[in-house]
């Protein structure tokens, strides 16, 4: 497995409604919305790695549409140093999500931005 894989993305677009309906119109994709999170999903599918989950939301913070890919790592925190390190930018600090992962969004170098995703620890 590669290490830091890309397990989600998500695309934050002005009109939820409108995008979904053009990626199901344009490549037929099941998307469906979800309850909890208050986007839609566009599940993964089976075999497995065929491809990656992710959502479409409607823009609330950020002015213009983007697409941010979702690279997991062991230790967000070691991560998000190392960012900036390397010349990197935090753009929102590592948060616990509701269900225990953490999540930060950064910019690299050149401004594109994308996400890191730890998992919830497991209580062995």
């Amino acid at each position: 497995m590669q290490k830091n894989p890309v397990v989600f993305w998500e695309l934050a677009t002005h009109d939820m409604e409108k995008t979904t309906a053009f990626f199901k119109a344009v490549f037929d994709w099941k998307i469906e919305f979800n309850e909890r999170l208050g986007f839609d999903i566009i599940p993964a599918t089976t075999p497995a790695n065929e491809s990656i989950e992710g959502g479409i939301f409607t823009l609330k913070r950020a002015k213009l549409p983007f697409i941010a890919l979702y690279i997991q790592v062991e230790d967000i925190d070691a991560k998000a140093a190392l960012i900036q390190e390397q010349g990197g930018f935090i753009v929102d600090e590592p948060t616990e999500t509701p269900g225990g992962a953490k999540i930060c969004l950064f910019n690299e170098p050149s401004g594109v931005t994308f996400a890191m995703l730890e998992p919830k620890r497991s209580s062995d």
